[in-house]
């Protein structure tokens, strides 16, 4: 990975990425470190794929490591925290990427869904963002991977994963507060439809969603990373409290 071909704007920093081993998570943990950030992130069940994430970002001259953690057990995520910042000797930038999708009509939703996506998409964020701000110092970057759909919710069934991305924006803008005096920054991506396994560009619903879009198009898990990286950059310094929408006209 030559330096001179590449923008190296997060060079000497260190960010742990939680649910990063596919989709928009591989490409935000791919992203920061092509800009020179050496990466930890951790992965549930995607082993394999974790590895050779991590393998090939060594390969290209990068740093990296992958940690297996379940963001639903607080104590297994607040561990990996604590476990990068000591791999790599410091924390810079924390992005919580973990999420799940639940859809059911209101009375069939199961209230094992119903506390599985809060555990995930709500309460990792808090306990991922505690651990990390033991170790964020001035200038930190914290990123959590909202949804366009806190905003606008246009499908039945949808109802408790809009809930959980709607709660997501009123943590950024209270850990912000939080946070703020020691010079860390938080804020929220929210992307729209994005091609990934979770939700493919392809099929009857993906169409119907086209049809919501001002673009008319999919988003890209590396444009949501390109944002990602900016934020956690250095010119970033002064965005702060902000749930920022990236989602192809979706909520227009």
């Amino acid at each position: 990975m030559s330096t001179s071909t590449q923008n190296v704007s997060l060079a000497g920093k260190v960010a742990f990425v939680q649910g990063g081993s596919r989709g928009i998570g591989a490409a935000i943990v791919q992203r920061l470190a092509r800009d020179g950030a050496a990466v930890a992130f951790t992965y549930a069940s995607s082993a394999q794929k974790a590895e050779e994430l991590a393998s090939s970002i060594e390969a290209a001259g990068g740093r990296a490591l992958a940690i297996k953690a379940d963001s639903a057990d607080a104590a297994q995520l607040s561990a990996a925290v604590d476990r990068a910042a000591s791999h790599f000797g410091r924390l810079d930038i924390l992005v919580n990427n973990a999420g799940v999708l639940a859809v059911a009509p209101l009375e069939d939703f199961s209230l094992e869904d119903f506390d599985r996506t809060v555990a995930v998409n709500v309460r990792s964020v808090f306990v991922a963002t505690q651990a990390a701000a033991r170790h964020l110092g001035e200038g930190g970057r914290v990123i959590t991977i909202g949804s366009t759909n806190a905003e606008r919710m246009p499908f039945a069934g949808g109802g408790v994963y809009a809930m959980s991305k709607a709660a997501v924006t009123g943590l950024t803008r209270g850990f912000a507060r939080d946070l703020g005096p020691r010079g860390i920054t938080v804020n929220t991506v929210q992307p729209g439809p994005v091609d990934t396994d979770m939700n493919p560009d392809s099929g009857d619903f993906a169409e119907s969603l086209k049809q919501m879009m001002a673009l008319n198009r999919y988003g890209h898990a590396e444009e949501i990373a390109s944002f990602v990286a900016y934020l956690a950059g250095p010119e970033a310094g002064y965005i702060t409290g902000a749930n920022l929408t990236i989602d192809g006209g979706f909520a227009a």
